[in-house]
């Protein structure tokens, strides 16, 4: 969607990689190192494939001090997601990393602190009756730009980092590679 809307021509294919497996063969611990990691993996994997094409692999970590969250697999695991972050801040790590011919040609980390807004024991369920199965789609058990958005009280940091890709300086390597003439 970020892509499309800042008028990019591209093909979305999926990068059929282990992320966990990859993650935990790393022995990294920063969300930062780990995000940047994935986003790696999936643009070289891609580009495998697709020869003097530019490939672009992102990935995103979120983390509550030093503790990593994955997508909640159903909801109970939500719920607990949910109840972790409530009232407490955390970081998003979003990472792009571009690959022509299986290496890596630009890469960026950006980072968006968000504070959750304190959350009581009835407001959490009232909130995934809501969203729905969107809660699994996304770490952290919500979406920004939907009904995640009243989950908060402070947000720091770019819009485009908390939706998972450093789009800003993903244009500007374009541009700089005259990819894109806007």
């Amino acid at each position: 969607m970020l892509l499309a809307n800042a008028g990019l021509a591209f093909e979305a294919v999926t990068a059929d990689i282990d992320e966990r497996g990859i993650q935990a063969s790393s022995n990294l611990s920063d969300p930062r190192e780990i995000a940047l990691l994935l986003a790696r993996e999936k643009a070289k994997a891609v580009s495998a494939d697709r020869p003097g094409s530019y490939v672009i692999g992102a990935d995103q970590t979120l983390a509550l001090g030093s503790r990593l969250f994955n997508k909640p697999t159903g909801r109970a695991q939500a719920l607990a997601q949910l109840r972790d972050l409530a009232g407490n801040s955390h970081e998003l790590n979003s990472a792009v990393a571009v690959a022509r011919d299986g290496t890596i040609v630009f890469e960026d980390v950006s980072v968006a602190r968000m504070t959750m807004r304190p959350m009581s024991e009835a407001e959490l369920p009232a909130y995934l009756d809501a969203a729905g199965d969107a809660v699994t789609r996304s770490v952290g058990a919500y979406q920004l730009e939907g009904l995640g958005i009243h989950l908060f009280e402070r947000i720091e940091g770019d819009h485009f980092t908390i939706l998972g890709l450093p789009l800003l300086p993903l244009l500007a390597f374009l541009r700089s590679q005259q990819l894109i003439a806007v």
